[in-house]
């Protein structure tokens, strides 16, 4: 029997949106400036070999 009673289910809307943790905006942009760090840290190791 599938189906349940009346209101029941996932809420209207977007009201469980992601709004702190890994997709924050400062998250992304956090993530970002690491990844230029290991790039540039791994062009220095290539040009030390």
């Amino acid at each position: 029997m599938h189906g349940g009673a009346r209101r029941s289910g996932a809420p209207r809307g977007n009201r469980n949106a992601q709004t702190h943790g890994l997709f924050t905006r400062a998250a992304k942009a956090e993530a970002g400036q690491d990844q230029l760090l290991l790039d540039e840290a791994e062009r220095l190791l290539q040009e030390l070999k």
